[in-house]
């Protein structure tokens, strides 16, 4: 009895540990490059559709908080990016819609249809950026998901300092019809993602160049 109390401690503090490490390198990622509290433009990072082509959840949400942040002033543009990589509405034009029936102009939107996921949400937003003169912007997406889009946007500063750009994460609220559960399966999904691309990188990609496999 006593050695099975001390094997069960002994996995339960392996568990914590790789618990703690796992979150720690998560939670530990940088949110931002500047301090910067105006932007050139809002960057709404991709999500899909519903099936019959209206807003998720999570889609809706990212939208909503890029309308507050516009009409709050914090940037005069934004670029709605994510092509139609899951079903067959492209991304980018159903946030556009959605974005201009909130009260958003369609001369402040601009589409960004060719990215399939989110590496090149940042690279071709970075693109579209440096076309139009615009040096930052501020990044919204769903909370679980910013970590990762920073741990991008870093490394496209690094990797193609050509599309360099300042930049700063911004939540958007969680859809109200999330639990708790779901919320906490999204965080661990992103931790597991953020821990492999701290550790082993990025592929090597034109998005991303890995200059050791090249």
């Amino acid at each position: 009895m006593k050695l099975f109390k001390r094997i069960l401690l002994f996995a339960s503090v392996i568990l914590f540990t790789c618990v703690l490490v796992l979150y720690g390198t998560y939670i530990t990622l940088p949110t931002h490059n500047t301090t910067a509290t105006h932007f050139d433009t809002l960057i709404v990072l991709g999500c899909p559709a519903k099936l019959d082509g209206t807003p998720s959840p999570e889609q809706r949400e990212r939208v909503l908080e890029a309308v507050r942040q516009y009409k709050a002033g914090v940037a005069p543009n934004i670029i709605m990016t994510g092509a139609a990589a899951h079903n067959q509405f492209v991304e980018a034009h159903v946030m556009d819609e959605f974005a201009q029936s909130q009260g958003v102009p369609a001369s402040a939107i601009t589409e960004e249809p060719q990215a399939q996921d989110t590496v090149q949400n940042i690279y071709y937003s970075a693109q579209i950026m440096h076309a139009q003169g615009w040096g930052s912007a501020e990044i919204i997406s769903s909370p679980s998901h910013l970590p990762r889009a920073a741990l991008i946007a870093n490394t496209l500063n690094i990797d193609q300092p050509t599309l360099s750009i300042n930049w700063s994460t911004h939540p958007a609220h969680w859809p109200p019809e999330y639990t708790l559960w779901h919320r906490l399966k999204l965080y661990t999904g992103e931790a597991r993602s953020c821990f492999s691309l701290r550790f082993h990188g990025f592929p090597n990609s034109k998005f991303l160049p890995n200059p050791y496999m090249n």
